[in-house]
This record gives structure tokens, sequence and C-alpha cells, in this order.
């Protein structure tokens, strides 16, 4: 704050010291309100969170993990919190600073009404988090068959290889989920693609002991002979 002139009359000096009050004690109040706001999400109250946003919460207000209220919902599930978030004007790819995006941990947990949510209000398919894992590879990897089926939806490339030059199908049939495996092979996967280890699909599926998954490799292979 600027030093008020001696020769400042006492009346502008007194105005300007309430006016550098008041802007202080909004300052204040606003990272009062931000605080609010997140312990609100964390506790998972509706109510506080719309009450916090009402009286001007920052909505993109992040927690010391960079988490936002939007991620925060989108992590547990609730569409009616995301919703106040985003009708608040949260940014929909604002991400933690391990670099986890809300249609990430949606599509982890495996939420299709938030996914397309997510997607409806501008959410990125492409973004990586500090792993180098998309939102498909967060589905696949949680058998999430309808969460996958969404993103290829929105353009997401069915065969892209991610970390470790692993597919969305690889980690699918790694990870034992028949209904990801049987969406992506009815969608046109390519089952020939290897890791950076030299392994199919279907080797790793067998390698895991998924017996159910290697089942579905078999009978393409049956269907369609090279």
């Amino acid at each position: 704050m600027k030093a008020v002139s001696a020769h400042c009359p006492i009346g502008i000096a007194v105005g300007l010291l309430l006016a550098a009050n008041l802007a202080w004690c909004q300052a204040v109040s606003n990272t009062s309100l931000n605080a609010q706001l997140l312990v609100a999400a964390r506790q998972s109250d509706l109510a506080a969170v719309a009450q916090a946003l009402d009286r001007g919460a920052a909505p993109n207000s992040r927690n010391r993990l960079g988490k936002t209220v939007l991620l925060i919902a989108a992590e547990r599930g609730q569409m009616a919190m995301a919703q106040a978030a985003l009708s608040a004007g949260a940014d929909v790819n604002l991400a933690s600073v391990e670099k986890v995006t809300p249609l990430m941990a949606a599509s982890y947990n495996g939420k299709p009404e938030l996914v397309r949510q997510l997607l409806a209000a501008g959410a990125r398919t492409d973004l990586l988090d500090h792993l180098h894992k998309p939102a498909i590879v967060y589905a696949a990897g949680q058998g999430h068959a309808e969460v996958v089926g969404l993103l290829l939806d929105r353009g997401v490339a069915i065969d892209a290889s991610y970390e470790n030059r692993l597919t969305a199908l690889m980690w699918a049939a790694g990870q034992g989920s028949v209904a990801t495996t049987r969406l992506l092979l009815g969608r046109g996967a390519r089952a020939d693609l290897r890791d950076d280890r030299g392994l199919t699909a279907a080797e790793m599926a067998r390698q895991a002991g998924h017996a159910a998954v290697l089942a579905l490799f078999d009978c393409r292979r049956d269907r369609d002979p090279a």
C-alpha cells in the first residue's frame, strides 16, 4: 500500500485507507471461500459447494494435489457436483499435479453418464497423465466397456499405442476384461500388434491366465483364418 503524503487532505487519506482495507478483506474472503469450496467438495457436500460457488468462490480452485471440485466430483462419480462446477465455469481439462483430468477420473471409475457430460463440455481425449496414459487406457484397464465405446465414438484411434507401446486392447486383455476385449475386437482392433516386449494382447491374456479373454481371440482366429 502506498504511503499517505503528509500534504494529503485527511478525507482523502481516510478514503484511501478504507479502500485498501476493503480490498484486503475481499482478498481474505475470496481465499476463505475457495478453501470452503474445496472442503465441501472433499466432504461431498453438494449444498455447501453450491453455496460457496454462489458466494463467489473460484470454480477452478485447487487443493495441494492440484485437484479442482470438478476433478474431485469425477473421482467420486458425483454427477450433480460435476454439473455445479461446470455451470460455474470450471475448466473441464484442468488436471491435477499428476496430470489426471476429470475425464480420466470418470473413465477410470466407469461412469458413462459423467463421461458423456464431460465430453459435451469439451473434455479432451488426447491428454496424457504423468505416466503417459490417456482416458481410454484408464477405461480399458479397468474393463469399462461402455466408456471405451464412448471414447472411440469421440474419435480416439482404436489401435493407438501409448507407454510401452500398449494399446487399449492389450490393456483390456491383460487385465482380463471380457466385455471390453470383445468390444474392441468387434470394433476392429488389431490383435497382431505387439508391445515393447514383443507380446500381443492374446499372449498377455495367456500369461495372466485369463482363459475367457483368450477364448475371444481363438474364436476370432477360427472365424477369420489367416
